[in-house]
């Protein structure tokens, strides 16, 4: 299937590691214009030459997304190099620690809202008008299933990504009559490298494979998924890359799950 994006211009925060990086790939795979945003310089340019080595055009900005100027040089930059943008993913986010409410203090809840949320605000204020005058935008936010289905761990994480969902709806309603469409994907449980990493720890402490090892933790903490095993990066991109290109033209405000089926509500 042609998703129709060649030479669209992508930004993508987080865009160097994990679902990300799949992201990246993939839209550079399409023939989008990739503007790879994070931290890392290292971890940015491995994912800038991979792109361009495949064929692709990719652009590496490392940023604090925090940083309430960030994004207004993000946009600057794009517009320097590539001449216009037309998509944004907004994937950077997450929290770490601590993950106990009676733990967690007021600065804390700060810190994953300006990350989680806030973040996403700044960004989208800064590419709306440059959207606006071509009458054309995809803006994807990289949710969590925790936002529909919270556990009792992480509830400052859950509560940021259900007010980005909550976001994504608004924003929508606002941004489509100007030919810009606005959704949020939620992954659930994802074989990022992080968690490779403790798949991987716990697989050579017991002396079994890493699939092994996947099939027990899917199978203990995560029984809901119906599906047995983890998502993988490439599944969660496939779904942003249909998202943002032409064939998405009559989807809107809609949050898509890529869970195996862990999320038991019927409702988003």
């Amino acid at each position: 299937m042609d998703l129709n994006l060649k030479d669209k211009v992508a930004i993508i925060t987080g865009g160097s590691q994990g679902i990300g990086h799949a992201i990246s790939l993939r839209l550079g795979q399409e023939g989008a214009r990739v503007v790879v945003v994070a931290r890392t310089q290292k971890f940015i340019d491995d994912t800038v030459n991979q792109i361009k080595a495949a064929g692709g055009q990719a652009l590496g900005i490392s940023a604090d997304i925090t940083d309430p100027q960030s994004f207004a040089n993000i946009v600057d930059k794009t517009l320097q190099h590539f001449g216009g943008v037309h998509i944004l993913i907004n994937n950077a986010g997450g929290e770490n620690e601590p993950f106990q409410f009676d733990d967690i203090t007021d600065e804390h809840w700060y810190q994953c809202f300006e990350i989680n949320l806030m973040a996403v605000v700044r960004a989208v204020r800064a590419v709306l008008p440059h959207m606006r005058a071509q009458q054309w935008g995809r803006i994807i936010n990289i949710s969590s299933v925790a936002a529909s289905q919270p556990e009792a761990v992480f509830p400052h994480y859950n509560a940021a990504k259900a007010a980005l969902n909550n976001f994504t709806k608004s924003l929508s309603k606002l941004a489509g009559k100007d030919g810009i469409l606005v959704n949020s994907v939620s992954p659930g449980l994802v074989r990022t490298p992080g968690f490779d990493e403790q798949l991987g720890a716990g697989a050579r402490e017991r002396g079994i494979s890493i699939e092994e090892a996947e099939r027990q933790f899917v199978k203990k903490l995560r029984p809901g998924i119906v599906v047995g095993r983890a998502g993988r990066p490439e599944e969660v991109a496939d779904l942003v890359a249909f998202l943002a290109s032409e064939r998405s033209g009559f989807i809107a405000g809609a949050n898509y799950r890529v869970d195996g089926g862990s999320v038991v509500a019927v409702a988003n």
